[in-house]
């Protein structure tokens, strides 16, 4: 048998497999040695391939899919620099748990280290930000080695489905000639589909562990809800009942997907990060147990709370059973799937009598305090926080928001509040960085019928590669550019106070205006100087289709200004309280 014979069964056994594994969508970027993985992909009838030209930027769109999926999404390049382009999106998605798979041509065995053109080491490329690598066998067209690449295949995408939920990496060296023997009629078969399966069960406690945490339950709790993996639901409502049932007040970040939905939000904390800024309100409010989901949540005034009340108990629950502790305050960690916790405490609650709610009084009525005062943001023109407190009146129902780095994240921490709107919120929080955010949003796109990505210029700047994805696949995205002239989150720093280097180092101003970006790909762009112009464009926009940028020119420095003074306000009212 030819090497193109046996290198088309081999692929084709691998995608065939694929497929019978449930993946349905693989980004592809172009190249020249990953042709027969490429071609054959394209020729699969359940297997669809989207192409993208720059892996980074292709890498961060399969992201965006698999989270609007929740389900396994593969991606494929040649060798060479194109594998290390998808470095960045890679640790997003072990950090940010994300279930990626990540197919990788390379040069074979004999053509490696010895300067051959295109190669780089690709063995364990990604090191430990994937949970687990395979560099696998030339092609061969025995039974073994069909049976051996199909099981591969299975136990890769099993495994990134295995919570937590991660990207796995295969490496596929391959010899000319690339192009398969596409008229092949039986290119997809050769072995039966491998029937390895990995049998798993979401982790619960016993009965025992459930009762004995129960029987502790003080009158002072308070459950934090951070970032969750994935929007479900089934959890709101699970977590509120609990809630309801203890009366314990929830702080939700906007990732946890707890401030908008049909669940009740009677105890659902949105302006915490406020009033926690205030070292009086951290000391009065001290918990007797925190109760904590998801990673962890934005708020800086958070953490030091969790960090000042580190002799309260705190029970981190996980069910991808991992170490979400940065403040180092863990009582005790809790293996447990989220929603089964949530559903098991409160039918043992359901029963009891509520504790009193003059502790939970005391937080919410802080909370509506902070509302009242951010009220004040009206009066400030075209503020980057007026911008978000309007925001979830001007989306459509159920739209989906990617929310990017740096300030617009800890602006809808603060001013985007609980709604009954049905909004999914998305950021990539595992590593943070401000790369890869368009082209997160469009994976997202492809999924969800109303999409926006709400982003600073600088990561706007990062990742404008990523519009061409736009352009060729026809997507809907509205893009809200809060343009300050550089990195508006460092005006809330300490670094602020050496204006000598900060612009240099820190503000970076690029005098960027982002017209010519919209239309280099086909986009409508729209710009935005007043608040009024604000409104009338994004009501102008709700049901326009394909690619719409709207450029908001706002001021660092201002901005700075308004948010402390807000923040100030607040302060004062609280010390009130306090006494």
């Amino acid at each position: 048998m030819s090497n193109q014979e046996a290198m088309t069964k081999y692929i084709g056994a691998f995608v065939d497999e694929l497929a019978k594994s449930g993946v349905q969508k693989v980004v592809v970027s172009p190249g020249s040695r990953s042709t027969p993985i490429a071609m054959l992909l394209a020729d699969h009838p359940e297997i669809e391939v989207i192409i993208h030209i720059d892996e980074r930027s292709a890498a961060y769109f399969a992201l965006g899919l698999a989270k609007a999926m929740n389900n396994t999404v593969a991606i494929l390049c040649t060798s060479g620099t194109a594998a290390a382009n998808y470095f960045p999106a890679v640790v997003e998605s072990y950090y940010a748990r994300v279930p990626l798979l990540v197919i990788t041509a390379d040069r074979p065995h004999e053509l490696r280290d010895i300067g051959a053109a295109q190669t780089i080491n690709q063995v364990d490329l990604y090191g430990k930000h994937v949970k687990w690598f395979q560099d696998m066998p030339l092609p061969e067209s025995s039974i073994d080695m069909l049976k051996f690449v199909r099981t591969v295949c299975s136990r890769a995408v099993q495994t990134t489905m295995q919570r937590p939920y991660g990207p796995v990496h295969l490496n596929f060296p391959l010899r000319e000639p690339l192009v398969p023997n596409m008229d092949d009629p039986n290119k997809f078969e050769g072995t039966d589909s491998s029937n390895v399966k990995i049998m798993t069960s979401y982790p619960t406690l016993k009965d025992k562990s459930f009762n004995e945490l129960v029987d502790k339950l003080p009158k002072k709790g308070l459950i934090v809800c951070g970032p969750m993996d994935v929007y479900n639901p089934a959890f709101n409502e699970a977590i509120v009942q609990f809630a309801e049932n203890v009366n314990y007040p929830i702080i939700a970040d906007p990732l946890s997907q707890l401030r908008s939905g049909t669940h009740n939000k009677e105890l659902i904390l949105d302006s915490y990060n406020a009033f926690l800024k205030n070292e009086t309100a951290r000391k009065k409010l001290k918990p007797e147990m925190i109760i904590r989901f998801g990673s962890m949540p934005v708020s800086k005034s958070l953490m030091f709370y969790l960090k000042e009340h580190a002799d309260v108990p705190q029970y981190i629950v996980d069910g991808g059973q991992g170490w979400r502790d940065p403040v180092s305050s863990a009582y005790e960690m809790i293996y447990c799937d989220e929603q089964i916790f949530c559903e098991k405490l409160a039918s043992l609650t359901n029963n009891k009598t509520r504790f009193n709610s003059t502790w939970t009084d005391q937080w919410l009525r802080l909370n509506q305090l902070v509302k009242e005062s951010i009220v004040q943001i009206d009066d400030e023109g075209i503020s980057e926080g007026r911008l978000i407190y309007h925001l979830q009146h001007l989306l459509p129902k159920k739209a989906s928001v990617m929310i990017g780095n740096s300030m617009p994240i800890r602006d809808m921490d603060d001013f985007f509040h609980s709604n009954s709107s049905e909004i999914k919120l998305f950021g990539n929080r595992g590593v943070n960085g401000i790369d890869g955010l368009i082209s997160t949003a469009l994976g997202i796109s492809v999924i969800e019928d109303h999409t926006y990505l709400v982003v600073g210029d600088l990561s706007f700047y990062h990742d404008m590669n990523g519009l061409l994805a736009a352009k060729m696949h026809d997507l809907n995205l509205t893009i809200l550019i809060i343009n300050n002239n550089g990195g508006g989150i460092f005006s809330m720093l300490q670094q602020a106070n050496y204006p000598t280097y900060f612009e240099l180092l820190f503000g970076t101003p690029t005098d960027l205006r982002f017209e010519h970006a919209a239309h280099l790909y086909g986009g409508k762009y729209y710009k935005v100087e007043t608040f009024q112009q604000y409104l009338s464009v994004m009501e102008h926009t709700r049901m326009e289709k394909g690619l719409k940028i709207i450029e908001v020119l706002t001021n660092r420095q201002e901005n700075a200004e308004i948010r402390q003074k807000l923040w100030n306000n607040v302060s004062r009212e609280i010390e009130n309280i306090f006494g």
